[in-house]
């Protein structure tokens, strides 16, 4: 590899990690409402109530059985023509703001499950401690099962924001200039280097990431696992 090529190559990396700003926005607040909807619907799940449990599980289902592709161009495309009909006009929203809402609903399927299932692995034996000395259900979830639950779940939930990471790469099929829009940008113009230099450059960036994720999940994993976080914190 000449000089030439490598000095290509760092303009290229410099070029993409521009964009890098826009990637890590829609994946931190797609991972934060799609924990916070993950959340509600776990509970709903949980608690099963008729009305409630079949719209949740209907979500569950539609989530599962379309690609996040799919869903985005739905939310794209659909979002403001069903809005229209209310006479509401959101076509002057950011895109950016429809993929985090694509990205929150898609991953807050994925969610949802793995948090109810760790909240089933902590057991109602807990739960019902907690109301022999007068909490509310409410109270117990926030100050008992939740510090828990989260414990158990966080490997899955490393590997959930791993996977949004990855989904990232399709913001750019509706116009968004992120990393890996950025690629595309390059790949058309012809930098003078060929395509798979330029992919390769984009995967490492990706790899360096989901290295960092992994490094911090298992930092708290075992931050927790010490005893470093009590539940009376929360």
């Amino acid at each position: 590899m000449n000089g030439a090529t490598i000095n290509n190559l760092i303009e290229i990396l410099v070029k993409i990690s521009e964009k890098l700003p826009i990637t890590l926005t829609i994946m931190v607040l797609s991972l934060f409402f799609g924990l916070v909807l993950g959340l509600v619907t776990a509970i709903i799940r949980i608690r099963k109530r008729p009305v409630s449990y079949a719209i949740a599980t209907l979500y569950l289902s539609i989530m599962r059985c379309t690609p996040a592709l799919v869903q985005l161009f739905l939310i794209f495309f659909g979002l403001p023509y069903l809005l229209m009909l209310l006479n509401i006009n959101i076509n002057g929203w950011n895109k950016i703001t429809f993929v985090v809402i694509a990205f929150s609903l898609h991953m807050a399927a994925s969610l949802s499950e793995v948090i109810r299932s760790a909240y089933l692995t902590v057991g109602n034996s807990q739960l019902e401690a907690a109301y022999s000395v007068g909490m509310s259900y409410f109270q117990a979830i926030k100050r008992i099962i939740l510090p828990q639950a989260f414990t158990i779940a966080l490997p899955n939930l490393g590997n959930d924001c791993i996977m949004l990471l990855k989904d990232t790469s399709l913001a750019f099929t509706i116009g968004i200039v992120d990393i890996m829009g950025e690629v595309r940008i390059i790949v058309g113009n012809n930098y003078g280097i060929n395509e798979f230099q330029v992919y390769m450059v984009i995967s490492l960036i990706y790899w360096a990431i989901t290295i960092a994720i992994e490094n911090g999940v298992r930092y708290l994993d075992k931050r927790l696992n010490r005893g470093h976080v009590s539940i009376s914190k929360y």
